[in-house]
C-alpha cells in the first residue's frame, strides 16, 4: 500500500517562499516541488538499466526546472536559453514523464509501491510529503502541470503597455481568448486527478495527502479555473455590442455559481498557512466580486419592467450589487495584505467596467425610483438570482497511455515482495 513519511515545517528548510508575487490576475497557491529519487535503488532488482535511467532522466529534468523556477515562476515570462518558456519547457517535461511514470502503475504492478516519491509542499503544514506509491507521483504532476497552466494564465491576463498605440496597459483579445482555453485544459487536469487518480489511492493514503492534494482543494482550484475562464467572458460580452443583458447576467451568475461552489470545497479544510490562507482570501474575494456582477446585470433587467415591484426588486438589487461591490474591494486588500503579498494589475475588463458603473447606475436607479415611488414600497431585500447550470465545462482530459518503452520490458516478477502486492491493499 505505501508508507507516509511527512516532515514538519522547521526541519528541512527545503520550502522557499516568496515575501511578494507581484501583480496577480490569477492565484496560484504556490508550486510543489519533486525532490529527486533514486530509481536504480528502488527498481534495479526489477527492471532493465534502459528504462531505470530513462525514468530518472526525465524526472531529474522536473526536480531540477521546478526547483530553479519555483520560488519565481508566478511572476515574471522568463525565456530559457534557446528563447523558449519556462513555463511552457517545465510542463512539457511533466507531459514527457507522465507515459513514463505510469507504467509503474500498468496492470497493477507491484512496481507502484517500489519508490519512495517525496514533494515539497506549499499550503499544508507539512514541509514535505513522501509515499511509497506511483498514483501519488501521478496525482502531484497533474496537480503541477494544473498550476503551472494557471501560472500561464496568469502572465496573460497581466495588462501590457503598448508601444505602438499609447494607450493605458490593456490584455489583448487573443491574449484573452488564449488564457480561457488554458483554464479548461488546467480544470481538466484536476478534474482527472479528482476522478480518475484519487480513487486509485487508498483511503489510509488519501487521509495523509497534504491539503494541496485534498480533493476540496483540488475541486476548489477546478472551479476556480472554470470561474475566471467565465469572467473573461464576461469582459468579452461586456465589449461586445451583440451581448445582452441576459447573456451577461447568466454569465456573472454562473460566475457566483463557480465561485460558492469553491468555497464550499475549502471552507472547512486546514488552510492557515501562507499560501493556503492567501487560497481562502482569493476564493472569498472573486466570489463576492461575481455577485456584484450578478446583482448588477440582475437590477439592470429587472428595471426594465413596467411595475412598481420590478423598479422596486431592482433598486434592491443594484444596492445589493453596491454593497457586495465596496465589499469586494475590502477582501481584495485582505488578499493582497497576506503573505506572500501582492498586488493588483492596472483595472481592465469586468473589473474596469462594474467599478464605474455599479456606484453611478445605482446612485441614478435609487434617486429616480424614490422619486416615482415611497421609500416604504422598494425592497429592503435584495431578490434571488436566477439560477444557471454552468455552460462551460472542463476539458476532457485523460491520462496518457503507457509509453512505448515498457512494451518490450521484462519485469521481473520473481523478485517480488508479497507484503506489496495490490491484493495486500
Amino acid at each position: 500500500m505505501g508508507c507516509v513519511v511527512s516532515t514538519t515545517k522547521d526541519s528541512g528548510g527545503n520550502r522557499r517562499r516568496p515575501g511578494s508575487i507581484g501583480e496577480v490576475s490569477v492565484y496560484v497557491p504556490g508550486l510543489r516541488i519533486p525532490k529527486p529519487v533514486d530509481f536504480a535503488q528502488s527498481l534495479g532488482n526489477y527492471l532493465s538499466k534502459n528504462i531505470v535511467e530513462h525514468l530518472s532522466a526525465l524526472r531529474m529534468r522536473i526536480v531540477i526546472m521546478a526547483g530553479q523556477e519555483g520560488p519565481t515562476i508566478t511572476r515574471t515570462k522568463r525565456k530559457t536559453q534557446h528563447g523558449g518558456s519556462m513555463l511552457a519547457d517545465l510542463l512539457q517535461a511533466l507531459e514527457d514523464y507522465l507515459p513514463v511514470v505510469l507504467g509503474l502503475v500498468k496492470d497493477g504492478s507491484h512496481l507502484q509501491y517500489k519508490v519512495q516519491f517525496t514533494w515539497v509542499n506549499q499550503e499544508d503544514d507539512k514541509e514535505e510529503t513522501t509515499m511509497s506509491n506511483a498514483w501519488y507521483e501521478v496525482l502531484s504532476v497533474l496537480h503541477l502541470m494544473a498550476m503551472l497552466s494557471l501560472s500561464q494564465a496568469n502572465l496573460l491576463l497581466l495588462p501590457r503597455s503598448s508601444s505602438s498605440d499609447g494607450h493605458l496597459p490593456k490584455v489583448s483579445e487573443e491574449s484573452r481568448r488564449t488564457s480561457v482555453d488554458i483554464f479548461l485544459k488546467a480544470a481538466g487536469y484536476l478534474d482527472c486527478a479528482v476522478k480518475h487518480v484519487l480513487p486509485q489511492l487508498p483511503v489510509e493514503l488519501r487521509r495523509n495527502l497534504p491539503v494541496d492534494l485534498a480533493e476540496g482543494v483540488l475541486r476548489a482550484l477546478c472551479l476556480q479555473a472554470l470561474g475566471q475562464g467565465i469572467d473573461i467572458q464576461l469582459g468579452m460580452a461586456i465589449d461586445s455590442t451583440k451581448a445582452t443583458l441576459a447573456v451577461k447576467r447568466r454569465l456573472a451568475c454562473e460566475m457566483v455559481k463557480c465561485w460558492q461552489q469553491a468555497q464550499d470545497n475549502i471552507m472547512n479544510l486546514p488552510l492557515a498557512n501562507g499560501w493556503g490562507e492567501k487560497h481562502c482570501l482569493f476564493v472569498k474575494w472573486k466570489y463576492v466580486e461575481a455577485k456584484a456582477a450578478a446583482y448588477y446585470y440582475h437590477g439592470l433587467i429587472l428595471d426594465e419592467g413596467n411595475t412598481e415591484k420590478s423598479h422596486g426588486m431592482a433598486v434592491a438589487a443594484l444596492q445589493a450589487a453596491d454593497e457586495y461591490y465596496k465589499e469586494s474591494k475590502k477582501l481584495c486588500e485582505a488578499f493582497n495584505a497576506a503573505s506572500p503579498l501582492s498586488r493588483n494589475p492596472p483595472p481592465w475588463g469586468t473589473v474596469k467596467y462594474l467599478s464605474e458603473k455599479i456606484p453611478k447606475d445605482t446612485s441614478s436607479k435609487v434617486r429616480i425610483n424614490r422619486d416615482l415611488y415611497s421609500y416604504e414600497r422598494i425592497m429592503e431585500t435584495a431578490p434571488t438570482l436566477p439560477d444557471f447550470s454552468l455552460a462551460l465545462k472542463p476539458d476532457e482530459y485523460q491520462l496518457p497511455q503507457v509509453d512505448s518503452s515498457w512494451r518490450t520490458e521484462n519485469i521481473k516478477v520473481g523478485q517480488t515482495d508479497p507484503n506489496h502486492l495490490k491484493g495486500d491493499k
